[in-house]
């Protein structure tokens, strides 16, 4: 092996000078960082966050990238794989007579460099040759890494192949765990479970209008969808969905940035590394875009990292998920011993030195690229205090994925040590502890111990992976608060994944810090919510969270806020003016107490009298010409029936009962007819009367009293026919109508057509009355009482006519108020337009009380007796 390994490197190494047809290994040699043992543990981390990309010519041989962008944060998960190295090697308990070693690689946030250094530890060469294994001293079981999820879909394919372990410490893609894309990959941290917790929890803030950032990559479109479909099931809605990543230019950018500010939305989900979006913070600072919320996804390190000053502004108030934390004693000793000088093997120890105190080392000058953190002319002599600025600098309050790479390689250990039959116990004088053969630890066998694997953590917690090789674990809720440029992640709450469904999201709002934009928890909807007594309609156009608020209709409310449709009210009750409860129908009929009542009942009582007082006039003129001209006995029918309509208004009044309500329309049908019946009888003994003056017309012997009272009688006799009909099929009956805002306590007449009928008679016969009046109109006289009448029909048919619209456009006891309107002013039309003329010439003119200005004639002298 040792020889085949020298002739591979000497062709690679005279590549350049042979012809295209020689077989050679063509590659770049990737930085590695290693330490030995007898079994060793490769390790692909994120170090940097971004590489220099020379675009390739073709014209002559593609350099080397470069990786840029040192971060301290990411620099502490290697730095947590060698201290979990250096806990194992010393520990009797574990792995007692064998030595760790590891070997790490730095993937710089790139797929490829990830492909470049998973293939360069399975090859042991240093470079990135598929296919070979030329590890001579010791054998690599495993591979711990990478944090992210798009960077750990590349090696997990390679090692799923080859049956070689890989565990992730960050990596929370749900796909990861399909056994049958990738058999060989683990995880020290759940799936994607905790972002759809964390998603559920959008409902407690209230938030159902968001915007949406990820990453353009498989991951981010992949977990931005998941993250998508999660929010609209809860009902909440995407302002818009924009893709960002490191490689766009400013105008990209600035097209982001543009709907960023035209949107209304306050929260945006954040599903993208920290590297991809600090181009964007910046802008969004620059151009007063400042004033949003973020909510970061665990694809989103929490972490100071290397944003600037404008982008921590922007960032205030952030929230986001973390794996849960556990203890790792003596780290921040094992951090404080890092020097350049101290101890070599410690990965990327210089580049630190620079990041960590704004310095350059002297002999690398030339090679390094110029970055912002390092001020100029400031040479690192290595004799920087390193002292009380680890706890800052390496953000020791919340270690997250640092802890979960050191779990990892924990995980190694107990796989190993059970593979290898390893034993650890003590008798009376010794302490001994030995394991199996080394040769038998093969990467193919740790696969299957690491199913297996069950070992309690330094914090006391039960370590075991699932079927799908993931390591249940809670998640911790972190708020990104700035304080005076001073950066801290405070926890304000927990999901535990595994607990109930009510269980399972914790927070402590009062702990949370927002941006200086927010004095309290923002608010972010498409539309403001809809206040008790109204309800939600969809905004013709727009998402379903947006939507227009319109009142209840009568007799429906809502009492709670955004409700999507209304509640009827009970029969007996009604909803208030806000619409936001139903209180009791208040029973409402025309009453004697109300002032409506009292007007009318006084109207009417006043208008008897005065009919009452006509009539006594009457009575007490009996003798005189005008009343013998009138024909008396018609008149006296015709007030006593006018004093009957008006005092038939009383019955209307009042608290309906079974009486009242048969007595009602019936009573009033009865003397309406009877006095529009006289007016008729009037109207024809008027014109019989001027067409007899000649004593020999055959008219005379039809001038007595036969015909008003054949007329009168027959009319009455057809209307009370009709009204015991009416009484006797279908009764009015009293009812409590709570069909509308309020309980109507109202005579229900029966059968309406005979209430249709009744008033129909009574047309009718007002009808034949006014054409007939009006035909008489032009007869001679002084005293022409035929011109009365057809103006008292013309005034009662006017307000018959329009009865009939209003009484159908009124309900309650509107409707009844009505009709005694119709009455009284009809009735007061019949009494005004007939009597107060003769009143008048009796009281006033009594002069004109004669027969010859009544006649207009003094050779008609033939008056009706």
């Amino acid at each position: 092996m040792r020889k085949l390994l020298q002739v591979l490197l000497l062709l690679y190494w005279l590549d350049k000078g042979q012809s295209s047809h020689s077989c050679s290994l063509q590659g770049w040699p990737m930085e590695t960082f290693s330490q030995s043992g007898d079994i060793l543990i490769g390790g692909v981390f994120v170090v940097h966050s971004g590489i220099n990309f020379q675009q390739p010519t073709f014209h002559k041989r593609p350099k080397p990238v470069s990786c840029t962008g040192f971060h301290i944060r990411y620099y502490r998960d290697v730095l947590g794989l060698m201290f979990a190295v250096n806990e194992i090697n010393n520990s009797p308990e574990l792995l007692p007579n064998i030595t760790l070693g590891f070997s790490a690689l730095d993937s710089c946030m790139s797929e490829p460099q990830a492909v470049g250094a998973v293939l360069s530890l399975l090859s042991g060469l240093g470079n990135s040759f598929p296919g070979y294994n030329c590890h001579t001293s010791s054998a690599m079981v495993g591979i711990v890494g990478d944090e992210y999820s798009f960077l750990s879909i590349p090696i997990a394919q390679i090692t799923g192949v080859l049956h070689f372990p890989q565990i992730s410490h960050g990596a929370t893609l749900s796909t990861l765990s399909n056994k049958f894309l990738f058999p060989s990959f683990f995880r020290t941290v759940s799936s994607i479970d905790p972002i759809m917790a964390f998603v559920d929890l959008f409902g407690s803030f209230g938030w159902t209008w968001v915007g949406m950032l990820m990453a353009d990559d498989d991951v981010g479109h992949y977990g931005g969808q998941i993250i998508q479909n999660r929010i609209k099931r809860n009902g909440g809605c995407i302002a818009f969905f924009e893709k960002i990543h490191l490689s766009y230019s400013d105008k990209q950018m600035k097209r982001v940035v543009d709907v960023i500010k035209r949107s209304s939305v306050n929260v945006i989900v954040l599903h993208s590394p920290d590297v991809h979006i600090k181009a964007l913070l910046d802008a969004l600072f620059n151009e007063g875009a400042a004033g949003k919320i973020f909510i970061a996804s665990d694809y989103f390190g929490l972490s100071s990292g290397d944003f600037s000053k404008k982008a921590l502004k922007v960032l205030n108030g952030t929230i986001g998920l973390i794996p849960r934390t556990g203890t790792m004693p003596e780290f921040e000793e094992f951090l404080l011993n890092l020097h350049p000088t101290g101890n070599p093997s410690y990965p990327f120890i210089r580049p630190f030195w620079e990041k960590a105190f704004s310095c350059q080392w002297t002999n690398e000058g030339s090679e390094r690229p110029n970055t912002p953190h390092i001020k100029a002319n400031v040479t690192c002599t290595g004799e920087e205090d390193l002292g009380g600025r680890v706890a800052q600098l390496f953000e020791t309050n919340d270690l997250s994925y640092t802890y979960h790479a050191y779990l990892a390689v924990y995980a190694y250990a107990h796989a190993l040590h059970s593979l290898l039959g390893c034993n650890t116990g003590s008798n009376g004088f010794y302490n001994y502890g030995t394991c199996g053969n080394i040769s038998d630890a093969q990467h193919w066998k740790v696969i299957r111990y690491l199913k297996k694997t069950k070992f309690h953590s330094k914090s006391g917690q039960m370590m075991k992976f699932n079927a799908q090789g993931d390591l249940p674990a809670s998640s911790d809720v972190l708020n990104m608060q700035i304080l005076n440029d001073s950066f801290n992640l405070v926890k304000v709450g927990m999901i535990d994944i595994e607990a109930t469904l009510g269980e399972k999201i914790s927070v402590n709002f009062s702990a949370i810090l927002w941006n200086n934009h927010f004095l309290q928890m923002p608010i972010s909807v498409c539309s403001n919510s809809c206040r008790p007594g109204y309800r939600k309609v969809p905004s013709q156009g727009r998402p379903i969270c947006c939507y227009d608020c319109i009142p209840c209709s009568e007799g429906e409310m809502t009492n709670y806020t955004d409700a999507d449709e209304c509640f009827r009210c009970p029969s007996d009750q009604w909803s208030n003016e806000d619409r936001d409860r139903c209180i009791p129908k208040a029973v409402e009929f025309l009453s004697y107490d109300e002032p409506l009542g009292i007007t009318l009942v006084l109207t009417a009582v006043i208008l008897s009298i005065f009919t009452l007082s006509i009539l006594i006039i009457f009575i007490q003129y009996r003798e005189t010409p005008i009343i013998k001209a009138t024909n008396r006995e018609l008149s006296y029918i015709l007030l006593v029936s006018l004093i009957l309509c008006f005092l038939c208004c009383l019955v209307f009044i009042g608290q309906p009962s079974t009486f009242s309500c048969l007595l009602r329309q019936t009573f009033f049908s009865v003397v309406f007819s009877i006095s529009i019946s006289s007016v008729l009888a009037k109207t024809i003994m008027v014109i019989l009367a001027f067409k007899a003056t000649r004593i020999n017309s055959s008219l005379r012997k039809w001038l007595g009293p036969t015909i008003p009272r054949n007329v009168v009688g027959i009319c009455s006799v057809l209307q009370i026919s009709i009204c015991s009909f009416w009484l006797y099929s279908s009764p009015p009956f009293p009812i409590l109508n709570n069909k509308s805002q309020k309980i109507i306590f109202e005579c229900n007449e029966g059968q309406k057509v005979f209430f249709y009928m009744t008033l129909g008679f009574m047309g009718f016969l007002a009808m034949i009355s006014f054409l007939v009046a009006f035909l008489a109109r032009n007869l001679p006289g002084s005293f022409n009482e035929a011109k009365l009448i057809t103006f008292s029909m013309l005034v009662f048919c006017c307000v018959w006519i329009s009865f009939i619209p209003s009484y159908l456009s009124t309900s309650g006891k509107y409707t009844v108020a009505v009709q005694i309107f119709a009455i009284l002013a009809s009735s007061a039309g019949l009494l005004s337009c007939i009597f107060l003329p003769k009143c008048y010439i009796i009281l006033l003119r009594p002069e004109r009380n004669n027969r010859d200005f009544i006649s207009g004639s003094k050779e008609r002298r033939n008056w009706i007796k």
